[in-house]
C-alpha cells in the first residue's frame, strides 16, 4: 500500500470572490522549519491591493443598498462557515507559535490572543461574528434618531456607509484580531480590503476560503496576505479608499496611516494606541459605537 503523502499548499490571496495568485508571483514559508514549512502563503504587492480596491468600490453600492437583515444573515453565516472550519483554522493560528516567525515581523503584541490555546481564539472569532450579525439590523436605531426641531417638519437622521475600508489585522491575533475590526465594518455596509497580520497570515488565508462559501458577494470582503509595512503607505494614500480600522500597531506605522489620511482625507481609526487591545474583551470590542467610525450621518427633513 502507497503511504499518502501530505501537500504543501500555497495559499492565494481572495479578490473579487476568486483565489488568485499574487502579480509578483511572491510566497513565503509560514511556521514548521526551514525545511518543512506548515504552509507558504502569496506576498500581495501594491497592484494587488489596488485590484482589491477596485472590486470593493464596484460590490459595495449592492451591500450597502441590501437590507440589514439580509447582511446580518450573511454575517450568520460566515460563523456558520467557521464552525466548519473550526478545526483547521485553529491549526492556521498553532501554525506559528509564540516563538515562531512568520516573517521579519516584530514580536505580536501585548494583550493580543498570545499565550491563548488556539480554539479559544476560535470560538471567540465566532462568537464576535454572531455579535455584529445581531447588530446589522440594530444598530441605525442606536447611532440614528428622531431630532427634535422647530416647525411643521419630522426630521430623522441615519447612518448610511462611508463606501470602501482597509482592514489592517493586528499582530499576535491573527484570526480574533481580524474578525473584531472586520465585521463592524461590514455590518454597516462597507465593502472591505484585509491586510492579515504579517506575523501569522495562515487564519486570514484560511479566513479566504471561509468566505467563499458564506454567501458574501464577490468583491465585499477581500483578503490580501503579505507583509503590512510594504502595503500601509500604499493603502493610506490610496484616494478610493474611504476609511481605514487598525489597531494595536507600531507609533511609526499609526502615523503613517494617519498623514495619508490628512492628505486624502479618509477616516483613520487605529485602535489601541494608548494601551493595547485584548480583543478577548468584549466590553471593549462588541461596542456598537465601533461600527460608528463607518458610517456617515446623513439628515431628512419631511414636512409633518
Amino acid at each position: 500500500m502507497t503511504e499518502r503523502l501530505d501537500i504543501l499548499k500555497t495559499y492565494k490571496l481572495f479578490i473579487d470572490g476568486k483565489f488568485p495568485r499574487t502579480e509578483s508571483g511572491r510566497s513565503w514559508p509560514v511556521g514548521g522549519t526551514p525545511d518543512s514549512p506548515f504552509a507558504h502563503v502569496s506576498k500581495a504587492s501594491r497592484k494587488d491591493l489596488r485590484e482589491a480596491v477596485e472590486a470593493a468600490r464596484k460590490a459595495q453600492p449592492a451591500w450597502g443598498n441590501a437590507t440589514a437583515y439580509l447582511r446580518g444573515q450573511i454575517l450568520y453565516r460566515i460563523a456558520e462557515m467557521m464552525e466548519g472550519k473550526r478545526e483547521e483554522l485553529a491549526a492556521a493560528i498553532a501554525s506559528v507559535g509564540p516563538g515562531g516567525k512568520a516573517s521579519k515581523a516584530k514580536k505580536p503584541a501585548k494583550g493580543a490572543a498570545r499565550g491563548v490555546a488556539p480554539r479559544d481564539e476560535v470560538t471567540a472569532a465566532i462568537d464576535r461574528v454572531v455579535h455584529y450579525a445581531g447588530w446589522a439590523d440594530k444598530y441605525a436605531q442606536v447611532l440614528g434618531c428622531n431630532n427634535p426641531v422647530a416647525g411643521p417638519y419630522y426630521n430623522f437622521t441615519a447612518p448610511e456607509p462611508v463606501g470602501v475600508v482597509a482592514v489592517f489585522a493586528p499582530e499576535g491575533s491573527p484570526l480574533l484580531g481580524l474578525v473584531s475590526l472586520l465585521a463592524p465594518v461590514v455590518c454597516a455596509g462597507n465593502a472591505a480590503v484585509v491586510v492579515s497580520a504579517t506575523d501569522n497570515p495562515v487564519p486570514a488565508a484560511v479566513f479566504g476560503e471561509v468566505l467563499a462559501t458564506s454567501d458574501v458577494p464577490a468583491g465585499v470582503v477581500n483578503v490580501l496576505t503579505g507583509e503590512r509595512t510594504e502595503l500601509i503607505s500604499h493603502a493610506a494614500n490610496h484616494r478610493d479608499i474611504d476609511a481605514i480600522h487598525a489597531a494595536n500597531l507600531p507609533a511609526e506605522e499609526a502615523t503613517t496611516l494617519r498623514m495619508g489620511g490628512a492628505e486624502n482625507v479618509k477616516r483613520v481609526t487605529v485602535r489601541g494606541t494608548e494601551s493595547q487591545i485584548d480583543f478577548f474583551d468584549t466590553d471593549v470590542c462588541q461596542d456598537p459605537w465601533w461600527i460608528e467610525s463607518f458610517v456617515e450621518m446623513k439628515t431628512m427633513w419631511h414636512p409633518a
